[in-house]
């Protein structure tokens, strides 16, 4: 070891405990210290594999007010893993906030990759997973929630989100109300015992969740928007002459206007107002 120690993110299960890998296990052993969402549920897994390495405790709400003291420790020379309860660290998990201050105080972060909900989900669906993109957790207030489907409803990447069981129902009848109908995949307690995958449409998972109770873990993933034909500038220019001519408010036709023509909003905007009589 150097002057300074490292901070390691090791991936540990999603829910079996076979899935840890020889690297994350001989990580931990070495570390000075491990840092942990909830020291209850790690000490499972080290005690699983005889590892008595002590453990400090980071929950996500107190991940601002203990990473600069953990990143100090760090700094003077002991090596750290991070983990979180199951998955990868810092990806919708405790992490982000340590791992931004371990790297402006100029420590080494090192990944130790394994297990993560997101991309096993993905690689069962059954859809489309040469790009997708990764909400995290919806908001909890609805009109945030919606206004965040309504953002990547025109995106043509498969769309990965993570949802708490209770609110599985309400989400994907969100999802259908905004996004219409679209094939997706329900991804449940993966890796566990009770592990479920279910795919139909949007409106097909929509019911048969409303009233469901669920239980553990859950992943969600739509198809992407269908791909459509770009608009030539000549049809897009008359599109908003026309829709112009009749009243309508440039910024708000922008956005319907690039549902439909595959062109950016913004880019529209810019043309309608070279397009607008002047006043």
């Amino acid at each position: 070891m150097g002057s300074v120690g490292t901070l390691f993110l090791v991936a540990t299960p999603i829910g079996n405990l076979g899935d840890v890998s020889a690297r994350a296990l001989t990580t931990l052993r070495q570390v000075a210290f491990v840092i942990c969402e909830d020291t209850r549920r790690s000490r499972i897994l080290l005690d699983a594999h005889g590892i008595t390495v002590p453990l400090v405790s980071m929950p996500a709400f107190a991940e601002g007010e203990r990473a600069h003291g953990l990143v100090r420790r760090i700094a003077a020379g002991e090596d750290a893993a991070l983990v979180t309860d199951a998955g990868s660290p810092a990806v919708s998990d405790p992490g982000e906030r340590l791992v931004a201050e371990a790297l402006e105080a100029g420590l080494q972060v090192v990944a130790i990759p394994g297990p993560t909900a997101l991309v096993a989900a993905l690689s069962v669906s059954g859809l489309p997973t040469g790009r997708f993109h990764f909400l995290g957790f919806l908001p909890r207030a609805a009109g945030e929630a919606r206004t965040m489907v309504e953002e990547v409803r025109p995106l043509s990447a498969t769309l990965a989100l993570y949802e708490a069981p209770g609110r599985v129902g309400a989400t994907l009848a969100l999802l259908h109300e905004v996004l219409g109908e679209r094939r997706a995949c329900v991804a449940r307690e993966l890796t566990k015992l009770h592990e479920e995958v279910v795919r139909g449409t949007l409106s097909e998972l929509a019911g048969r969740y409303a009233d469901a109770e669920v239980r553990g873990e859950v992943v969600l993933l739509v198809e992407g928007a269908a791909r459509r034909e770009r608009w030539s500038e000549a049809e897009v220019q008359k599109a908003l002459r026309e829709a112009i001519a009749a009243g309508a408010r440039l910024k708000g036709l922008s956005q319907e206007l690039a549902d439909r023509s595959g062109w950016p909003a913004k880019e529209l905007y810019r043309l309608g107002l070279a397009l607008k009589p002047e006043p």
